[in-house]
């Protein structure tokens, strides 16, 4: 375990008051791998507004990591086309460099993104506490949780990895990585995908989730319910159960 940890164990890259043009790079190319998800930017697809302001000072490496992640590119690499379960994974990753907490967090930025909209999505992990107290102004985000973090479970250790999955991969897939774990707290075995792509099949995976809900009658107060469904109906599945007040006891990969 501690041997696969350190492969993904990184130095923070920081932005320093005497930062040369060569310093500055390195941030910038630092932002774009972990933010953009190691996705191939071609050179006019770069943020050279965001770029100049940085280089300028007039925002920080926080503010500069704003941009990008509230630009067209990054919407249309990772919101368009995507499920709402792989965006949150997906924000998680790139901006608190971890893996969802839990479902009730992927709930929340879900009902935020879907009352607020993208900027404030988006604004909400830049805005936290907890990206403040790990990278503060001028820390590039960066993989976390590779060790275990007072006041964060240890199956998030799993978790973060299954996700990183390495250097060499890219976050192009549309397929979320932990969807059956984290909906039901359950243990989250580690997968690191190859450099030529990540995890294969899931499309044809079918789930049975097991839910409790409220009883109709005075005598029966708690009923538990099954469903039965494919992995492309799992996320919405999952938020029409919690919709109508079901709580989630488990999320089962059928064999």
């Amino acid at each position: 375990m501690a041997g696969l940890a350190a492969s993904f164990v990184c130095d923070p890259v920081e932005l320093r008051p005497d930062a040369t043009e060569g310093d500055l790079q390195v941030v910038i190319r630092a932002v774009y791998k972990q933010v953009l998800g190691n996705a191939h930017i071609l050179s006019q697809q770069g943020l050279d507004n965001a770029e100049s302001m940085l280089r300028n000072g007039n925002v920080t490496v926080r503010g500069f990591v704003r941009m990008v992640a509230q630009s067209d590119l990054y919407k249309s690499l990772f919101f368009e086309g995507n499920p709402p379960y792989r965006c949150i994974e997906l924000n998680c990753k790139h901006l608190l460099g971890r893996a969802p907490l839990d479902q009730a967090e992927i709930s929340q930025q879900v009902q935020i993104y879907n009352e607020q909209g993208y900027a404030a999505e988006i604004d909400s992990y830049l805005n936290s506490e907890e990206y403040l107290l790990n990278f503060g102004e001028n820390i590039v985000p960066y993989p976390r949780c590779i060790t275990s973090q007072t006041g964060i479970k240890n199956n998030v250790f799993n978790q973060t990895v299954s996700l990183f999955g390495g250097y060499a991969t890219s976050d192009s897939s549309k397929q979320a990585q932990s969807t059956s774990t984290v909906a039901g707290n359950l243990p989250q075995k580690i997968k690191v995908a190859s450099s030529r792509g990540g995890a294969s099949g899931s499309t044809n995976k079918r789930f049975c989730i097991t839910v409790a809900k409220p009883g109709v009658t005075p005598i029966a107060k708690q009923s538990n319910a099954t469903y039965e469904v494919g992995y492309a109906q799992l996320s919405k599945k999952i938020q029409n159960i919690q919709k109508i007040g079901g709580k989630i006891l488990s999320v089962t990969e059928l064999v």
